[in-house]
């Protein structure tokens, strides 16, 4: 059996077009050391970040690895997948990793017994809280570049590319993207101009102004409510719908990049409670095991049942799990359902005080 790689190792991209699907699914045998071998896979729509994960829990022998990496080419190739990009282009890279310099603002959360405050103030408007990924949108002369949270270049989808570079001048826009969607909550900057110390109420017309001629698909701006009776009215709406939560923002407070020590002028309140976390390893079947970050070290938080038809991420992956809430004894998540991976994060982010437990 041979064991020692080959001259270049074993790699392809397809890719998928049907309808409203443009997908891009990557797959390769990459060397592990001692002549072993494992089959790493990425995937998702075209022009966005790619979700990853292994075939292999283990390293293996090369000729088994290449006997996985072709059976799932064949089940991809039998799906319809098809090596040629047919004429569609990225949108940006799947893993561009050049800091941006900029930084986005970052909100802490709120409890339910403070809700009266913000709903009730004239001083704070409401917004949707959607779930999806954070992502800055720029634009500069006729390139667009995608950036995420950490402030790194990020994919971006091609609808939402295009819809952007379609608009007259430069910008740059903050959102939450959802599919082919970019919810779009604020704007820093435009043709040159720094609004970030502006009043969030100033910059909120700014950007309805950059987006309000025509008709948008891929831009839309999040929908704003400013009097107490359309937040509570709204609030009960959302929360009805199984909606991921709201964000309050005060009116007068300029763009400030980082997230505070606590409060702040704009703050979060979700419907249900969510935590990043840690794969740390693979149980049987379509099961993984989670940790969480305590002062350097990974603290066990409990297991996630991975859903049909979704891949099982690798062990090291950063996930988003929702949970009811934590037990106090073994910080264990009570009915955690898996989300998706969160290829946006880091170890920081997937700290053990995130949790919310059980009241005594």
């Amino acid at each position: 059996m041979q064991t020692s790689q080959p001259d270049s190792p074993d790699r392809v991209t397809l890719y998928y077009r049907a309808g409203s699907s443009d997908k891009v699914y990557q797959a390769a045998i990459e060397p592990a050391g001692d002549g072993l071998f494992t089959v790493q896979f990425a995937f998702g729509r075209r022009g966005t970040t790619l979700q990853t994960g292994t075939k292999t829990q283990n390293p293996v022998p090369y000729q088994e690895a290449r006997s996985i990496f072709t059976k799932l080419v064949r089940e991809k190739t039998g799906k319809g997948y098809t090596p040629g990009e047919d004429g569609t282009p990225y949108a940006g890279g799947p893993k561009q990793e050049r800091d941006t310099g900029v930084r986005c603002q970052l909100l802490n959360p709120v409890e339910e017994p403070e809700l009266a405050h913000f709903l009730d103030s004239p001083d704070y408007a409401m917004q949707e809280k959607f779930d999806g990924r954070r992502m800055l949108l720029r634009k500069a002369g006729g390139t667009v570049t995608g950036i995420n949270r950490q402030g790194l270049e990020a994919g971006i989808p091609a609808a939402v590319a295009s819809e952007a570079g379609s608009l007259k001048g430069d910008f740059l826009i903050d959102g939450e993207a959802v599919g082919d969607v970019l919810h779009v909550f604020d704007i820093l900057t435009v043709n040159g101009i720094d609004l970030r110390y502006k009043a969030y109420e100033t910059r909120l017309l700014h950007l309805e102004m950059l987006l309000a001629p025509g008709p948008r698909r891929c831009l839309l701006v999040v929908s704003t409510v400013r009097e107490p009776a359309a937040k509570r009215e709204m609030f009960g709406r959302l929360r009805r719908e199984g909606r991921e939560g709201v964000v309050f923002k005060r009116l007068g407070s300029p763009y400030a990049a980082g997230r505070p020590a606590s409060g702040g002028p704009q703050v979060k309140f979700k419907f249900y409670e969510t935590a990043s976390c840690i794969v740390t390893g693979r149980n049987d079947r379509r099961s993984v095991s989670l940790g969480l970050m305590d002062d350097g070290r990974p603290v066990a938080c409990g297991n996630v049942t991975i859903p049909a038809g979704r891949d099982v991420p690798a062990e090291g992956a950063l996930v988003e799990v929702r949970y009811l809430y934590a037990f106090p004894q073994g910080n264990t998540l009570f009915q955690p359902v898996y989300l998706g991976p969160r290829d946006d994060l880091t170890l920081v982010d997937c700290a053990l005080d995130q949790l919310k437990y059980k009241a005594a």
